[in-house]
């Protein structure tokens, strides 16, 4: 976009600002925002649809292949996946934490919220954690403690479509759980999961682990195994992280699955934040004066650093470290990402090839020495 010239650096650093505060994913919404700049709402969605597509198709792929893997050798690869995800999710922690939970207080914020989730996994916890990052954030900082600077993103977007956008985002947050107790159709229920989970996400694609696990793999429409096996798969695509999104509406038990599944998943995770994204730019110029509002947003960052390590123990490490070697595997991926700045395709990549390799030589020698339990 700056080669184009399409806006300079101070107006994408602004968009980057903007899209940082808000729920959602933060890298689709930029994209949707330079395509709304450059040509309205069909620029928009083009440009989401540009940035989306690719990495949604192959995880839809791996969805219909990985139902075709069988036998020990599909199981390593499946293993190595998801060890693949405790990797990524220990490096996301670490890098959030440095920046989002420095400092006694913060770190105490985020240490609040896991241990709200560790002790009560259900999703009125997580919402419980996030609430009281924003209460504690509000109460605790000061407007020079607040994290973020002040955007100035003018986009030509009317109060009033503004106000409707934001009118559709509640409404879709509390009507379709409340027309699911009256109305028995899995659509519905699905639709809800992918839209909720998307609305209540901060902090980075991450984080939209434990909602999206509490959302299919508690009621049981999605196996612990195949969760994990897609989220490490989705490490290895280019694109943002909510095109998982795509993998579990078409693995997904209840129907629509495969490919109207899979595109239920996208358009449900996804609205919500372009949904707030509209309002916020229509009203940005007003509620960027508010200091309370970034103060707020400073404890819910620190919140969901919290919510992301809660994740990385339950389910992650629980369901994928089963042994001494998968620890190993897990250490050699971890450094790799943060201190060599392995791109995360190789990483998955090295890590899978390596339980591959693992599996090959315990069918050899008779036994599995990564399966000794730790």
């Amino acid at each position: 976009m700056l080669r184009r010239k399409w806006l300079d650096e101070a107006a994408y650093a602004d968009l980057v600002a903007l899209c940082q505060f808000l729920p959602g994913p933060a890298s689709s919404q930029v994209g949707f925002s330079i395509g709304l700049l450059r040509a309205g709402y069909r620029g928009g969605l083009a440009a989401w649809t540009g940035f989306t597509l690719p990495s949604a198709v192959l995880l839809l792929l791996f969805a219909y292949g990985a139902s075709a893997l069988t036998g020990a050798r599909a199981l390593a690869l499946l293993h190595g996946l998801k060890l693949v995800a405790v990797a990524i999710v220990a490096q996301a922690v670490w890098g959030m934490a440095r920046t989002l939970a420095s400092g006694r207080t913060r770190a105490s914020i985020a240490v609040v919220s896991a241990l709200i989730v560790l002790l009560n996994h259900s999703t009125w916890a997580q919402l419980a954690a996030i609430a009281s990052g924003a209460v504690l954030g509000r109460l605790i900082f000061s407007p020079a403690d607040a994290d973020g600077n002040q955007p100035n993103v003018r986009i030509p977007i009317s109060k009033r479509a503004g106000a409707v956008a934001f009118v559709g985002f509640l409404t879709l947050l509390t009507i379709p759980p409340l027309l699911s107790r009256v109305v028995s159709w899995s659509g519905l229920e699905l639709f809800n999961a992918f839209y909720r989970s998307g609305a209540l996400v901060f902090g980075g694609g991450h984080v939209v682990l434990p909602l999206l696990r509490q959302a299919f793999v508690t009621p049981g429409w999605v196996t612990d195994d195949a969760f994990l096996a897609g989220y490490g798969a989705a490490q290895a695509v280019p694109g943002p992280l909510f095109t998982f999104a795509a993998y579990l509406g078409a693995v997904v038990q209840p129907t629509p699955h495969g490919l109207p599944g899979a595109a239920l998943g996208l358009v449900g995770i996804f609205l919500p934040g372009i949904l707030v994204l509209i309002a916020a730019l229509a009203f940005w110029e007003s509620l960027r004066r508010h200091t309370s509002a970034r103060a707020m947003m400073t404890g819910v960052n620190a919140a969901v650093v919290g919510l992301l390590a809660a994740a990385l123990y339950q389910p992650l490490w629980t369901t994928s470290v089963t042994g001494p070697v998968d620890f190993a595997l897990i250490l050699v991926g971890f450094v790799l990402l943060t201190v060599w700045r392995t791109p995360p395709l190789i990483v998955v990549v090295t890590m899978v090839t390596a339980a591959l390799c693992l599996e090959v030589l315990a069918s050899a020698t008779g036994n599995c020495c990564s399966r000794v339990p730790i």
